[in-house]
């Protein structure tokens, strides 16, 4: 089902992703907007060389494991995205799902890595430096006139109507690739800078605020993952060096972050 459906029937949301910058924008696109459509959420890591997307159901009644099917199909479209997208075979490094699947050789063929079944979750494990791969698919003035409509269609639905909330999802998604400059951030929303720091100043916030709240969050979730050490974090959170990241999270939390993280129970 993932390799016979044509980019020309993708909805607005997953033509988003097929038209993104890169591999990593085109997956982020996709957890962000995956909230509009199936009870699903869809969380990326990258650390030690690796990126895990971890699949889990939302809906009341289906439980953390959902449709096998379901989960299989998702899993999969994520690499077949990254292969129409670059125009590159690429391969995953692992992949688990929670339930049996009637056919884990033809899966493993097609993903090139091995398939556990009976994991604790659904995981795709894919190599990070493939995120960087730039999509021969990418369409700036397409995405200058989805993302913003696609964005207004999202906090409808969810009750967020935040401009600076917006923002901050950009800073996030972009913290790994260096592109969290107020040029870049314009550019992603189809603004100009100037009209970028006008609409956050109607929200009385401004760029740099947002940036360090943005930041903060973006640490503390990661910081709960126990597997991340905070070398990695702060490289996440886009902080060059380890002793700027120390200094912003003390003025944040009153505390250095292993401290932070030991208080947690991590």
């Amino acid at each position: 089902m993932a390799t016979a459906f044509e980019p020309v029937r993708y909805p607005p949301t997953v033509l988003a992703t097929y038209h993104a910058r890169d591999y990593r924008d085109a997956l982020h696109r996709m957890a962000r907007y995956k909230r509009m459509c199936p009870p699903e959420h869809l969380r990326i890591a990258e650390h030690n060389g690796v990126c895990t997307l971890d699949l889990a159901w939302t809906s009341p009644g289906t439980g953390t494991q959902g449709p096998a099917v379901l989960s299989g199909l998702t899993l999969v479209f994520l690499l077949e995205l990254g292969r129409r997208g670059t125009g590159r075979p690429l391969t995953a490094r692992a992949a688990e799902f929670m339930q049996p699947l009637e056919d884990e050789e033809a899966l493993e063929r097609y993903l090139g890595c091995p398939v556990r079944t009976g994991a604790p979750h659904n995981r795709l494990t894919l190599h990070a430096a493939d995120l960087d791969l730039p999509f021969i698919t990418y369409n700036e003035e397409l995405l200058e006139l989805l993302t913003p409509a696609l964005d207004r269609s999202l906090d409808e639905q969810t009750g967020v109507r935040s401009f600076a909330e917006t923002v901050k999802w950009i800073m996030k998604r972009g913290f790994s690739a260096g592109r969290t400059d107020i040029r870049a951030i314009a550019r992603e929303l189809g603004l100009s800078t100037r009209t970028l720091q006008r609409r956050l100043t109607a929200e009385h916030t401004g760029f740099a605020s947002l940036l360090a709240q943005a930041r903060h969050e973006q640490a503390r979730e990661y910081l709960a993952d126990a597997s991340l050490d905070i070398r990695e974090v702060a490289f996440l959170v886009g902080y060059e060096d380890q002793n700027s990241f120390y200094r912003a999270f003390r003025s944040w939390e009153g505390d250095t972050p292993a401290n932070w993280r030991a208080k947690q129970g991590r």
